[in-house]
């Protein structure tokens, strides 16, 4: 973080940015300045958030733009801009020497390089604090998967009363589709006070590239990849889940797939721990891959096998540090990971099944409770 004579500065929105949201409290739609000047939190609002900041905001000081921009009027200066409110501050206070994201924008830095500052960038975790999560942190996580387990409940049950006939499946006389499917798990999760964006419901092939949102009719005797992360419109923290389901009679390829995939994520699960890698944890899920003969790589123009992380990081946002990939990575405890081994092959389709753990000294809890059933 800040070393004792820099200042850490945040200008942005904090409906957007996860940063200065967990460093505040306060969310708001519209960029303003965040400072932490010697230990002490420093908001500045504009009028029209002012008042909502003095009593929302958790930082130690609310001070208004408009005065700094009256003061700075007075001096001479005729555009009152950002990098002005914030020289006026940094002035004030003795700062020369700021800390600031690695995304922070490039005109606010190039003026205060102008004014004379020394900026330093860091790389996220920006507060590095932010990868460990609270006791009240994880309940809010904890709280958002219940609410995924139920959206996704609801399109199980519809699979489970959809009829087979042919290749498709039919509920309530009509085509069951994937944009079907999605809706009935997004307006799930809009009535729990969650939203959700980019919801997977990916069937077939459609399920052998991971980001795949699927469309179309949903088949008989085909995986059905569902891949689930709400946030919480109250705590604005993430959940992560997915699913594969078949409704009918799975392939036999697919069930070897699928076990190699619960048995991947228990390897995973067993061992993730404070001061573990997740390097070597992502390794050993690539391993025993290749000793089921599950292989990974280009066939038919097309990635195959397993190609993408173990796991990362949730929580303000759906992809945070730490991961479990290919970079090492060591886990502390009090962290909150996904666990999501996968493999997808084009003669076959996608299985993933995800879950989100806790990280402890001795391991992992897994706060999931969904179960896992293939065939339904």
């Amino acid at each position: 973080m800040a070393k004792d004579h820099e200042a850490a500065l945040l200008i942005a929105a904090s409906e957007a940015d996860a940063n200065l949201f967990y460093a505040t409290r306060f969310l708001a739609p519209d960029p303003f300045i965040f400072a932490r000047i010697r230990g002490r939190n420093i908001l500045v609002a504009s009028d029209l958030e002012l008042d909502r900041a003095r009593v929302q905001a958790g930082v130690d000081e609310v001070v208004s733009s408009s005065k700094i921009a009256a003061k700075l009027k007075k001096r001479g200066v005729s555009i009152v801009t950002s990098a002005e409110l914030v020289h006026f501050l940094f002035r004030e206070r003795g700062v020369r020497h700021v800390l600031v994201p690695s995304d922070f924008p490039i005109q606010y830095a190039d003026a205060l390089r102008a004014k004379g500052y020394r900026l330093r960038l860091k790389r996220d975790p920006f507060f590095e604090e932010r990868t460990i999560k609270s006791k009240k942190e994880v309940l809010a996580i904890v709280q958002t998967i219940r609410h995924t387990e139920h959206a996704v409940g609801e399109a199980v049950r519809i699979l489970k009363k959809a009829k087979i006939r042919g290749r498709y499946l039919m509920y309530r006389d009509r085509q069951l589709t994937s944009e079907y499917l999605k809706q009935v798990i997004n307006v799930a999760l809009m009535e729990s006070g969650c939203i959700a964006a980019h919801t997977i419901v990916a069937c077939g092939k459609q399920g052998v590239d991971p980001h795949h949102q699927g469309s179309g009719p949903l088949l008989a005797h085909e995986p059905i990849i569902m891949d689930v992360f709400p946030r919480s419109s109250e705590t604005r923290y993430f959940a992560d889940m997915t699913r594969t389901v078949v409704r009918g009679k799975a392939s036999p390829k697919l069930k070897k797939m699928y076990q190699a995939v619960k048995e991947c994520q228990a390897i995973a699960f067993k061992q993730i721990r404070h001061g573990a890698d997740g390097k070597k944890i992502h390794e050993a899920v690539q391993n025993h891959f290749v000793e089921l003969g599950f292989k990974t790589g280009e066939s038919d123009g097309r990635m195959q096998g397993f190609f993408h992380g173990t796991g990362h990081g949730v929580g303000l946002e759906i992809h945070e540090p730490p991961r479990i990939s290919a970079a090492s990575d060591v886990l502390r405890a009090g962290q909150v990971v996904t666990v999501e081994p996968g493999l997808y092959y084009l003669d076959a389709g996608g299985v993933r099944l995800e879950d989100i753990a806790l990280v402890t000294q001795s391991g992992a809890k897994n706060l999931n409770r969904f179960p896992k059933t293939l065939e339904i």
